[in-house]
């Protein structure tokens, strides 16, 4: 019975022993650093692996003329400046190439094509394009559009060149990982991480506004501007742009989707072909409000359907009320030009209608502005008819040149009138289109239709002005 005993606490002792030197074994053998590794290669890493070499530096160098002040070193008065210009010899200027960088991306790299931000290019000599692996190519504007702060360069390469795989920007969530991608400060395919902040945010800048961007906490720099914002996919769903100084920590870029619809006009006709619906429209007032029963007062009353347009097509009448417009709410006619801006020749819009006390919806299919209504247009406008300065006529003022369009005719009730133009005046230039010829003025004034105001240079015998005029 001892023997047994003993035998039985032989085994007991082993046991213990052996499970103290697998506690030892676990507890204080050294770790292998290996077992307990993360991955490194995450998703973000993949996507930019995957798109970095389609990311490419734009230097853009412009020629600048300094006049040199022959008096600046003897301390007088910057107040005196305008006095002393007066008297400079035209030929002391220095001259300055100054070069400003931003981002792109080539989406199509059979042909060449790179997507930019206007701004990036805008009043530039030489552009430059820098590939990730340094090669660089001169390129050429195929078009710009400022309204939507977009351009699309050119590069030609003896290879096919890497291209970016586009995304979608519609089904974009709040919350979900982004990056960016760019060469700010000069700091070439630089990349950032965030999320998705909000969407549809309005950006007003000193000229203009800017509606529809992607919010994002990833800080965008001078630099990043034209670069991509990416999916973790690595795909396509932003262009980057730095058009609000005052953002910290904020970054703001164009959804892929309205871009595309801008890419493919600038490629086909080298600018934006605006929709045109064929309607006139007014304020609504309170007065009108409640003439109409309007349930809320917001919306624009349509005054006028021209008559075989798309609206008269699909069924809208004269004293319907527009609320709204594909997916914005219209309150105002700055609301309703803003709308339209947003979409290009041939789109269908989609247009929600008060009509006898009813909500009404309709597709319109938008269409190009007949050229031949240009005259009409800008006599409902600008309250003024022209023609060409080589069919010129006694109008009691001297006309110098042979270039620009002539005032033959202005309403007593416009804007122009009521400032002093007069019959006989010459427009010169609307806003960038220098006016050579009728056909420049009805392409100035259908293109800049939908803007609130435009800069047009007046001449008198002599003497020109320039004039900021309401549309």
């Amino acid at each position: 019975m001892t023997k047994l005993t003993t035998q039985s606490n032989k085994k007991l002792i082993k046991w213990i022993i052996l499970f103290f030197i697998i506690i030892n074994v676990a507890f204080f053998a050294p770790l292998n650093s290996h077992c307990f590794e993360y991955k490194r290669e995450d998703a973000v890493v993949m996507a930019v692996r995957k798109v970095s070499s389609a990311v490419v530096n734009i230097s853009s160098e412009s020629e600048v003329r300094k006049r040199i002040n022959p008096f600046s070193g003897f301390g007088i008065d910057p107040f005196f400046d305008s006095f002393f210009k007066d008297f400079f010899d035209p030929e002391l200027e220095s001259r300055q190439k100054r070069a400003s960088l931003g981002s792109g991306v080539i989406i199509d790299g059979k042909r060449g094509f790179i997507l930019t931000n206007s701004h990036v290019i805008t009043k530039t000599g030489k552009i430059t394009v820098t590939l990730k692996d340094e090669r660089e190519f001169t390129a050429t504007i195929v078009g710009a559009d400022p309204d939507s702060d977009l351009a699309v360069l050119q590069i030609t390469s003896k290879t096919p060149l890497p291209a970016i795989e586009m995304g979608s920007s519609e089904d974009i969530m709040i919350g979900e990982t982004v990056i960016a991608i760019g060469n700010p400060f000069g700091f070439s395919n630089t990349v950032t991480t965030g999320v998705i902040s909000a969407k549809n945010r309005s950006i007003r800048t000193a000229d203009r506004v800017f509606h529809d961007f992607i919010q994002i906490d990833a800080s965008i720099n001078p630099g990043n501007s034209g670069g991509p914002l990416l999916n973790i996919n690595g795909e396509l769903i932003g262009i980057n742009t730095a058009i609000y100084a005052k953002a910290q920590g904020i970054g703001f870029a164009i959804p892929i989707n309205k871009a595309k619809r801008i890419i493919s006009n600038l490629i086909q006709h080298g600018e934006v072909i605006q929709a045109w619906i064929g309607l006139t429209i007014q304020s609504l007032n309170t007065t009108l409000t409640q003439y109409l029963k309007v349930p809320a007062n917001k919306g624009v009353v349509v005054k006028k359907v021209v008559k075989n347009s798309p609206s008269h097509k699909a069924g809208i009448y004269d004293g319907d009320i527009i609320v709204s417009m594909g997916t914005r709410k219209i309150f105002s006619i700055n609301d309703y030009k803003t709308a339209l801006r947003g979409f290009s020749a041939g789109e269908i819009i989609k247009i929600n209608l008060w009509r006898n006390r009813k909500k009404i919806t309709v597709s319109v299919v938008s269409a190009v502005f007949p050229s031949d209504m240009a005259g009409e247009l800008a006599y409902q406008l600008l309250g003024i008819k022209t023609g060409n300065i080589s069919s010129r006529r006694g109008f009691g003022y001297k006309i110098i040149g042979k270039q620009g369009v002539i005032i033959t005719k202005i309403h007593r009730q416009s804007y122009l009138y009521r400032i002093g133009a007069r019959p006989g005046d010459v427009i010169r230039q609307i806003d960038e289109i220098n006016v050579k010829n009728l056909k420049n003025f009805e392409e100035a004034i259908v293109k800049y239709r939908h803007k609130t105001s435009v800069i047009i240079l007046l001449q008198r015998e002599d003497q020109g002005y320039y004039i900021s005029v309401k549309l």
